[in-house]
């Protein structure tokens, strides 16, 4: 791989891995023109609850769903290139963000425009993170609209006072920044969460809701895994 000079940062505890994910994965490719994604499942996501699906394997599961990732992209002709990395996996103890951002931006020098992308229920529950007032040293923020998450109502006045400094209209704006710059989309709005999933899972509808919102190669290891039954 050249040295890439944008790249995003899509983390989360991927339990499973969902539409919803490739989704988002696939708008921001486009968006911000992104040489490279880089899909960060966590080791112990500190806010969760000890019940989720081992390290190694929720890892398997988010490699499958790059393979559907890649093929999306190849169709689409998005030139960004893939990637699944072990970085939270490998680190010893809670999985978080800065530690992360941290160590991508030194892994990648000064000059990379590091883009996190998340929902906005993530930006809304951002000053409950780990040193989370610290997180735009290192990277720029990407937000996706989420149905029944709407900024405007739910806004702490941290979060209201961070998009006061840091928020741009013009996602061009990210190519341009290594790290400091927050932009909203609203042109998504994916209702999909891998907790509510796990639930549909275990019903008796099970086969319909992973076909539906899985992507087929994960959707073939938690077949023949059994898992989330």
């Amino acid at each position: 791989m050249d040295t890439p000079k944008k790249i995003g940062i899509l983390g989360g505890t991927f339990d499973p891995p969902h539409l919803g994910h490739l989704k988002l994965a696939t708008r921001f490719a486009k968006v911000l023109h992104l040489d490279a994604l880089l899909l960060i499942p966590s080791s112990e996501p500190w806010q969760k609850n000890s019940g989720i699906t081992p390290a190694e394997l929720r890892l398997k599961l988010t490699e499958a769903a790059g393979i559907d990732l890649a093929r999306a992209f190849l169709y689409l002709k998005i030139p960004t290139q893939i990637g699944v990395d072990r970085i939270e996996i490998d680190r010893a103890g809670p999985s978080y963000a800065i530690d992360t951002a941290k160590a991508l931006r030194e892994r990648f020098g000064p000059k990379v425009s590091l883009t996190w992308l998340m929902g906005a229920d993530s930006l809304l529950n951002l000053p409950f993170w780990n040193s989370w007032d610290q997180l735009l040293g290192f990277v720029n923020f990407v937000v996706a609209s989420r149905p029944h998450h709407a900024l405007s109502v739910e806004m702490s006045p941290e979060i209201e006072t961070l998009l006061v400094n840091h928020q741009c209209t013009d996602p061009d704006t990210l190519e341009k920044s290594p790290f400091g710059r927050i932009y909203v989309d609203n042109s998504l709005s994916v209702d999909l969460s891998s907790t509510d999933l796990r639930n549909q899972l275990k019903s008796t509808s099970r086969s319909a809701v992973a076909s539906e919102h899985i992507p087929s190669h994960a959707l073939e290891i938690i077949t023949n895994l059994g898992l989330y039954k």
